[in-house]
């Protein structure tokens, strides 16, 4: 029995996709519920994924445009047993293999594709070469067991030419994702106010914080105690106080809102997303640090959904795991306002008349300046900043402990 295997919808107003990549090979036998395909759009990755298991034929190739609800693979039910059969030929090391029946797919450092074929991959192993290093020499993304032997064979007559002499040039067209990407980057310098101011913080009391309760945390939470919840508990606390920074131009209104969705940057091969966590003003800081850890794992794996990238009040983005010592992050429309966290590097400042060596992180706030004023945009800033140096406050909502103890 053929089963169509259709083009899911990613979005309403999305009629067409790109088929960006194919993850089996054409006539392979798969199983149910095995991610055959990944298509692009230009709101998101989305893999596609097999209803049935059986022998898988493409209608459409790699990079080809296709429409969404269309058919873009057929499977024949009727080789289900035979994936069984295979599987266990493939994972028996003693029986002998049929040569160029299957293509592995092997990620080299570009992101391009390797296809090797099976006795490629062995003898690869067997001499401790790397697909990667063969398809540097040879310039083809198809290694097969002859042309190991040809690279073995120019290797060992020291005819290899090293990578550093190579001139190799390549071009692909843009992905959607990234050019939808550059028209809102280009749309928000040409269409806000967008205007950046900056502080720096003390790091030494959250550090000294996850030093302390990191493996305590961890034990109880399955994760470990980052820098990113505690940043985006501190926002969420400081826009209940500076509401004009969790707002939005809606035509010729201004849109405030009472709950706190943060949008977290998350950079992958494909471009940036920005997950959102929903009502961050009422989470503990354990359950945004889990959410964030799933956000990540699925934006890696492209598993992210239209949904959960969708609205969001403000962002945050952390320019400081690529090593970045100040920036200016620009807005995500149609949000007013975005927080960049950088590199700590411990720098000299002045403490009680004493010059002492600290953590520092410098913060920037890009800010759209014809709804949000400069006492807002500072004093926002300025509260994350006294917050993240005195953690406890994080608990009390911004208040000083003592005065919350007594009622002030």
């Amino acid at each position: 029995m053929l089963i169509e295997i259709k083009v899911p919808i990613p979005g309403e107003s999305i009629t067409h996709v790109i088929l960006s990549k194919i993850l089996v090979g054409n006539g392979s036998i798969i199983e149910k519920d095995a991610e055959i395909a990944e298509i692009d759009s230009d709101k998101a990755t989305l893999s596609i994924t097999a209803e049935v298991g059986g022998k898988i034929s493409f209608l459409a190739k790699e990079g080809d445009v296709v429409a969404v609800s269309s058919i873009v693979a057929t499977v024949d039910t009727d080789f289900k047993q035979v994936a069984s059969i295979t599987n266990n030929l493939n994972n028996d090391s003693s029986t002998e293999k049929p040569a160029e029946t299957k293509e592995i797919i092997i990620n080299k450092e570009d992101i391009s594709e390797i296809q090797v074929t099976p006795l490629a991959q062995r003898m690869m192993e067997k001499e401790d070469i790397s697909a990667h290093e063969v398809d540097l020499y040879l310039q083809n993304r198809k290694i097969t067991k002859e042309k190991v032997e040809q690279y073995l064979t120019d290797k060992n007559s020291d005819n290899i030419i090293t990578p550093k002499n190579l001139r190799n040039h390549d071009e692909k067209k843009m992905s959607p994702l990234r050019q939808k990407l550059a028209q809102r980057l280009v749309s928000v310098k040409n269409e806000t106010a967008m205007l950046t101011t900056f502080n720096e913080i003390d790091m030494s009391a959250v550090m000294e914080l996850r030093k302390n309760s990191n493996e305590a945390f961890k034990q109880k939470h399955g994760v470990s105690l980052g820098y990113m919840s505690l940043f985006s508990k501190a926002v969420s606390i400081a826009l209940q106080h500076f509401p004009m920074v969790n707002s939005q131009i809606n035509e010729d209104e201004i849109s405030t809102f009472d709950y706190v969705d943060i949008s977290i940057a998350v950079s992958t091969p494909k471009g940036l997303v920005v997950p959102v966590l929903r009502n961050v003003e009422q989470m503990k800081i354990s359950q945004i640090e889990v959410s964030i850890k799933e956000f990540a794992t699925k934006a890696r794996e492209n598993k992210l959904s239209l949904d959960e990238m969708q609205g969001g009040t403000f962002t945050i983005t952390n320019g400081g795991v690529f090593g970045s010592l100040m920036s200016t992050p620009i807005i995500n429309p149609p949000q007013s306002a975005i927080l960049g966290m950088h590199n700590i590097l411990e720098r000299p400042i002045a403490l009680n008349g004493q010059v002492v060596i600290r953590p520092m992180m410098y913060v920037a706030l890009s800010y759209d300046h014809r709804i949000i004023d400069g006492r807002d945009s500072v004093g926002f800033l300025k509260m994350v900043k006294e917050l993240i140096e005195n953690p406890i406050q994080l608990l009390t909502e911004g208040k000083n402990l003592m005065d919350t103890l007594l009622d002030l």
